[in-house]
């Protein structure tokens, strides 16, 4: 990974804080008297990590409550089970809206639409309780308001009236509090210890595992499993037994797998935040060994030397500290932590912000490799954050809430569901009324009634359409990609725009070093480039009179550090050292290692003998003092003198980092003329380019381990550019295009530089040749005339040609898949993006359609790339190694990492194979898994339609199917059937045409419905056949003999329909594997068409009396039943693929889209609405940054006037 991609993410520096914006005089920072509107004065937002809430307040009344209970009552519990399911029917009778001083309750409202009712408690305290403030300075109060959610506290600020959750105001605060904090070396005392552990809690991520019981009755609190209950229930009472029992097991058992599910999860959170160690503090002004459980904010933990795991997110107050970062970043890469005291910004008048004092912060789970400071002084920290506050706790609770299913999906099953409700409805009218005109008992008619209702809406829909994600889920496990949240599986299916990581997913995690560009005098004493060099000899070099403190520099200008002997660090600088074949010599003594750092005994760098006439006599150099790389800053600096000097007190600084911000620190007559032109050339070509440069300075170590960083990071001379190469994986081009081919579009997201990003998306694939791709850039200085910072549009291509195509009108469209196009691309780096997002916000939709390259993205950016597309329809894959783009993998759609850090456990995805091969193979089970779930939702349709109309015939004749045939067509025909159906594999090759987005399409409806009346035709054929013949006999006068001859011919008929939906709704292409792949749903419809053979043409006793028939006199007439039944499945299967598939889904839904298009049609997703207008040329952008001039203008003449 890319050191610029290497930081770890940051979530907590968003502050989840509630505001009554209501009321609040943000001007002055004081309240209003006056309340604020009637309509919001309960609400309030909420943001909690990436997610912004509604907040809004209740009060609960004796009244209120006494009729929420009384109705509980009266319905035996029903409404308050419907208030379970249903927070809004709660709120309703229990709850009266206030103002959030006096709420007794709150409800949250997530961006999922999920609502979440949670308690405000109230404490009290003689003694106080100690909270922060947003000055810093803490305050007393005596009594208490907050509410936990999601682990997280929040607490009620009056003055400001808000909701705060403290752990944020602490860890904000202004510096001279926590230099103070360290200065006074007594750290809290037991009162405030205390206090402040009932404003943050313990220090633990510890899950208490809930008891099975609990969660047992809360999975079977659903509304399907209770209607399982209802049904089954139901057929007890009828002596339906048979296949009651067999529900009821087949719930038990899915149940059983749901509990123990969420058990190993819970169990697998609780491994991962492993056992408390045992810290030393400062409390009282004493050293005090206690367990991590009993830190709190604010206490100055002293670190141990080595090998210990943080336990809480904490500021590094003095020394330096080495840790591995792995659990964030994925990267066993040592990262060196600087004390707050060298941050650049360290004024005591400044606040700290966790994402600019990163490299000042020690993260809870990153383990201490070495910790380092001046003789006899232990390295302290101040806690910042305990327990689910911290970073490490943010992972958890992502982990323990994650991202729900598309409502989009569930609606539509629930949608599909009233619909055969509606159905059963009918139904249930007819049963009543054939009941009563037959002078049935009142049971006799509850029952056969009741019953209608659980052939229709079948119980078994829920599993019978999660078969296909099960086995999507194991197929996967398979290739070695896991998944933690199988409800994603089928979003997968709906992909359209794919994001990738540049470094470490589409190319190759280590760069190799590939030439280098010196800097030597022409004849005129001007600089200029040499030739390419590629290797580190200044043998070479000198011959090229090139400056050989490029040598040095790249020896010198590292963060690697020898622990236990052996070399670490970033893998880019063991490159660049192993290349100069210098040596690195550090203290071997432990004691000497961990306390002489920066003081007595610095790192000794020394070059290899061939090189001595080089350097000084004795051939050593120091580092004296490091200014650790920074991402934002985009460079690291060393101060490193020669032992020969130290009289003289002559210094050389070292920087380097990326091409632009070098160069902006260099005096200008250091640099080449064609500078630009060379960095350019490189990085089109794809390269890695590190610029160095150097000064000399006078000065002493004392003043040298002082001197602020800008001072010495400033009028450099620049000395070359180190270009390293960064290969393609071996299977990045051939997927990318296989992505592309199938119309997902794919997206880069790096933090590299802009051009590089550009050349290597150039050759994945992602920026296609057939295309052309404009860059976006701004210029700091110029502002345009609203006063915004001005943007500017050009052909990536040639810088010189940056005219645009104004008069292209025409649309990119593949008439073939109906999918829209555009013809050209945009790329943005990450400053540019920003300002986009904060100055040009009505561009951001655009933007989002029509750019495919962003680099320079900070974590934060890329995840909110990712809601910038998603926000306009898209659904959004993102695949990344998880260093970086933690953020991102849990923003999207569909997150998978190519890492095991437990940073990325939140992702739903994680693949042990490390390349993009993953992507395309998780879209594949996606689409199987989607289309699967429609086919068995068609399929059990069809069946309790079929068995629907069935039971409705035979009503008619005052008979019913026997319960041997009810437990042969809902066990054998329907639920084998239908578990076999969801075995098909996916196809092997994405196709253009991605399955329909939802359920309920106007196919799907056409289908259902379609067999529905072939069905009818079918049945009521062989219905009315059998009772036209003069051996037909009619039905006994026993009530509940079902033994009857029309039944025993209209289960004939129907058997055939039954198998014959297998087929209809077993189609592969485009999204399966043939129907004969499934080689185990080929045997079992081949058994059970044997077995129905056997029925219809044989009269064995046994069978006769088990299933209960009535011997068919004629065995022509068998045939004819058996045609009838083959002959609709013959129309069944020529409908769904001609009419169905080829009239309405295609040709229909092809129209109508075109007519969508054409009509801009807000119906359509809002991407492609864009694409229609925005995809033929990229003028819109300029139009439109003119329109806003001219608007501006128009409002300048009219002020004047």
């Amino acid at each position: 990974m890319a050191q610029d991609e290497r930081e770890p993410l940051l979530d907590t520096a968003r502050p989840s804080t509630v505001y009554n914006t209501a009321n609040e005089d943000t001007s002055m920072g004081k309240i209003k008297d006056e309340p604020g509107p009637k309509t919001a004065f309960n609400k309030t937002i909420l943001n909690v990590g990436e997610e912004t809430c509604a907040l809004y307040a209740f009060k609960e009344t004796p009244s209120r409550l006494f009729l929420f209970w009384f109705l509980t009552i009266v319905t035996v519990g029903f409404y308050r089970l419907f208030a379970y399911w249903m927070k809004s029917l709660e709120i309703a009778i229990r709850f009266e809206e206030t103002g959030h001083e006096d709420a007794d309750y709150v409800m949250v409202h997530d961006n999922h639409g999920i609502k979440t009712i949670k308690k405000v408690t109230n404490k009290e305290s003689v003694k106080g309780f100690i909270r922060p403030t947003r000055s810093g300075a803490p305050e007393k109060i005596h009594s208490m308001r907050f509410f936990t959610y999601r682990k997280i506290k929040y607490i009620w600020y009056d003055k400001e009236q808000a909701w705060i959750n403290a752990a944020e105001l602490d860890s904000t605060a202004p510096f001279i509090i926590f230099k103070n904090d360290v200065d006074d070396r007594k750290g809290l005392t037991e009162e405030e210890v205390l206090s402040k552990r009932e404003i943050y809690n313990r220090n633990s991520l510890i899950i208490k595992l809930t008891p099975l019981i609990v969660i047992l009755f809360k999975e079977v609190l659903g509304p399907f499993y209770l209607f399982q209950v209802f049904s089954v229930t139901l057929w007890f009472i009828d002596q339906y037994a048979y296949y009651a029992s067999v529900i009821v097991l087949i719930t038990v058992l899915s149940a059983g797998l749901a509990v123990w599910e969420m058990r190993k999860q819970e169990k697998r959170i609780r491994e991962m935040v492993g056992e408390s160690p045992k810290v030393t503090l400062i409390r009282n002004g004493n050293d005090i060994e206690v367990d991590a459980t009993e830190i709190v904010p604010g206490d100055i933990i002293s670190l141990p030397a080595h090998s210990f795991v943080l336990p809480c997110d904490c500021l590094l107050m003095n020394g330096t500290v080495i840790v591995n970062e792995a659990m964030l970043t994925g990267e066993s890469v040592p990262v060196t932590k600087a004390s707050l005291k060298e941050a650049d910004d360290c004024g005591y008048e400044l606040r700290l912000s966790p994402e600019r004092h990163n490299r000042h912060t020690l993260f809870s789970g990153t383990t201490i490799l070495q910790t380092r400071n001046y003789r006899g002084q232990p390295v302290l920290a101040r806690v910042l954050r305990t327990g689910f506050s911290t970073l490490k706790g943010q992972l958890v609770r992502s982990i323990l809430y994650p991202k729900p299913p598309d409502p989009q999906q569930v609606m539509d099953v629930y949608n599909f569901i009233v619909v055969l409700a509606s159905i059963a409805l009918c139904g249930f009218g007819y049963t009543i009324a054939m009941m009563v005109y037959r002078e049935e008992s009142a049971k006799h008619i509850v029952v056969r009634s009741l019953d209608i209702i659980t052939i229709v809406v079948p119980p078994a829909l829920p599993a019978a359409m999660a078969v296909g994600t099960i086995n999507a889920n194991m197929r996967l496990k398979e290739k070695k990609i896991f998944c933690i949240s199988p409800s994603t599986i089928n979003t997968c299916g709906l992909i359209n725009v794919a994001c990738f990581d540049k470094t470490g997913t589409l190319t190759e995690d280590g760069l190799d070093f590939n030439c280098l560009k010196a800097i030597k005098k022409n004849e005129e004493g001007k600089p200029m480039f040499t030739k390419e060099f590629e290797d580190l000899d200044p043998e070479k070099l000198d011959e090229e009179s090139a400056d050989l403190n490029i040598v040095i520099a790249a020896a010198s200008c590292h963060s690697l550090t020898r622990i236990d002997g052996i070399l670490h660090g970033d893998p880019l600088e063991m490159i660049l050292v192993e290349k100069s074949k210098w040596t690195l010599e550090e203290p071997v003594n432990s004691d000497e290692e961990t306390m002489d750092f920066d003081n007595v005994q610095p790192t000794v760098l020394r070059p290899p003998p061939e090189q001595a006439r080089f350097h000084p006599e004795d051939h050593e150099y120091s580092v004296i003092k490091q200014h650790p790389f920074n991402s934002a800053l985009q460079r690291m600096s060393v101060i490193v003198s020669t032992p020969s000097e130290h009289s003289a007190h002559k210094m050389i600084v070292f920087t380097k980092g990326s091409p632009e911000m070098v160069a902006s620190l260099c005096v200008p007559e250091s640099i080449p003329k064609d500078y630009s032109d060379v960095v350019d050339m490189y990085a089109q070509r794809g390269f890695r380019l590190i610029a160095v440069a150097a000064k000399s300075v006078h000065m002493n170590f004392a003043k040298a381990l002082k001197a602020p960083r800008d001072t010495m990071e400033s009028d450099l001379e620049f000395l070359g550019l180190i270009v390293m190469e960064n290969r393609l994986k071996d299977v990045t081009l051939e997927t990318i295009n296989k992505l592309s081919v199938a119309n997902i579009r794919c997206v880069m997201v790096t933090g590299d530089n802009l051009l590089t990003a550009m050349s290597v998306a150039r050759e994945c694939g992602i920026i296609r040749p057939t295309k052309k791709a404009y860059l976006i850039t701004h210029s700091k200085e110029e502002k345009d005339s609203l006063g915004r910072t001005k943007l500017f549009i050009k052909e990536s291509v040639s810088s010189s040609e940056n005219e645009i195509d104004t008069n292209s009108e025409v649309r990119e469209f593949d008439q073939k898949t109906d999918v829209l196009k555009s013809r050209y691309q945009f790329a943005v780096a990450g400053p540019t993006y920003a300002v986009i997002a904060h100055e040009y916000p009505e561009l951001m939709d655009r933007l989002s359609a029509v750019c495919d390259v962003y680099a320079r993205m900070a974590p934060d950016q890329k995840a909110q790339m990712i809601c910038a597309l998603q926000s306009i329809g898209a659904k959004v894959s993102m695949c990344g190694d998880g260093a970086n783009d933690c953020a991102a993998l849990k923003t999207a759609n569909a997150g998978i990492s190519l890492s095991q850090a437990e940073a990325s456990i939140a992702a739903p995805f994680t693949s042990n194979i490390a390349d993009i091969r993953c992507v395309v193979e998780v879209i594949l089970e996606g689409r199987c898994a989607v289309v699967t779930s429609y086919a068995v939702s068609k399929y059990m349709a069809a069946y309790s339609l079929n068995e629907f109309l069935s039971v409705m015939l035979l009503y008619w004749e005052g008979t019913n199917i026997s319960d041997g045939q009810f437990l042969y067509i809902d066990f054998v025909l329907i639920t084998i059937v239908a578990l076999t159906l969801g075995n098909t594999a996916a196809a092997k090759n994405l196709r253009k045409i991605p399955p329909p987005p939802r359920l309920a399409t106007l196919g799907f409806y056409f289908s259902v419905f379609g067999q529905l009346a072939i069905n009818i035709v079918t049945q009521v054929a062989g219905f009315l056949l059998t009772r036209a013949q003069q051996w037909y006999i009619p039905n006994p006068e026993e009530l509940d003999n079902h033994q009857t001859m029309i039944g025993t011919a209209v289960f004939f008929t129907s058997c055939c329909m039954y198998l014959g939906y297998a087929f209809v709704y077993s189609k592969g292409h485009p999204f399966r594997r043939p129907v004969y792949t499934n080689w185990l749903m080929c045997i079992t419809i081949f058994i059970i068409f044997l077995v129905n053979l056997f029925f219809i043409f044989t009269n064995v006793p046994f069978f006769v009396d088990l299933m209960e028939f009535v011997h068919i006199p004629k065995l022509w007439f068998c045939f004819v039943l058996f045609a009838i039944g083959m002959v609709g499945v013959f129309i069944s299967l020529l409908y769904e693929h001609y009419f169905v598939d080829k009239i309405v889904n295609v040709a229909f839904e092809s129209y109508l889209r075109h007519r969508r298009i054409r009509k801009d049609d807000p119906t359509l997703p809002a991407y492609e609405r864009m694409l229609a207008s925005i995809g033929s040329s990229p003028s819109w952008f300029e139009k439109e940054l003119a329109m806003a001039k001219l608007t501006d203008r128009r409002d300048t003449m009219e002020s004047s006037f």
